[in-house]
């Protein structure tokens, strides 16, 4: 279930239109299969293989959308406030997001990996990622820095470019760690410790493509 639920609302506010939505597969769990409760009214974010077929779901994520967590007290989000949200004070053990037990580190949108282009960008968070997606910038999604696998750099050595993209100090310190790591990277940071998404709400597409100077 998706159109008409919490989760478009949430993702529309954001800036992405249902072909973004659809492209990813997001999804909101109305209701649950037993065992799967703690995830019931939370947006579902698949990580898909580009080759699709009966296993074209790697795993799900899910991210907490509760009022409580991402809406100011005027009813608008908080990242409409430019604040950030405080999934830190509800659930601080779990956080924002959700997996499924045992699951293991992933890449978010590995199809952008097969896509011809000199470069690519690297974020973290599947939010940034489907924002440069939706302007025709090839963007994979990486976890944080402890749970990053060095196993995943050879699929970034063939681009010329690597840009490396973070929104505060210790995502810098985390890209920059990459960089070290990529003869092709470029460690970056946005203006004003906001990420790929409040940008591109805040001043749009052209001037996330100008940070990379395309």
């Amino acid at each position: 279930m998706y159109p008409g639920s919490p989760a478009e609302e949430y993702v529309t506010a954001r800036g992405l239109d249902d072909s973004v939505s659809a492209r990813f597969g997001l999804g909101y769990v109305h209701s649950a299969l037993p065992g799967h409760e703690r995830y019931r009214g939370y947006l579902a974010v698949p990580y898909m293989r580009p080759a699709g077929g009966v296993h074209g779901v790697a795993t799900v994520r899910y991210r907490c959308i509760a009022d409580r967590c991402v809406k100011a007290p005027d009813g608008r989000y908080f990242f409409q406030h430019d604040q950030k949200e405080r999934h830190s004070e509800f659930h601080p053990k779990s956080g924002k997001y959700l997996t499924v037990p045992g699951d293991v580190p992933r890449l978010f949108n590995t199809g952008a990996l097969i896509k011809k282009s000199p470069y690519v960008v690297l974020v973290e968070g599947e939010f940034d990622t489907m924002v440069w997606d939706s302007i025709g910038i090839p963007c994979v999604g990486a976890p944080g820095a402890g749970s990053w696998r060095n196993y995943w750099l050879p699929a970034f050595l063939g681009y010329k470019t690597v840009y490396l993209v973070a929104e505060d100090g210790p995502g810098e310190t985390f890209m920059d760690d990459l960089a070290a790591k990529m003869p092709n990277g470029r460690s970056m940071r946005m203006a004003d410790d906001m990420d790929s998404n409040q940008i591109f709400l805040k001043y749009g597409a052209q001037s996330l493509k100008e940070r990379l100077s395309l």
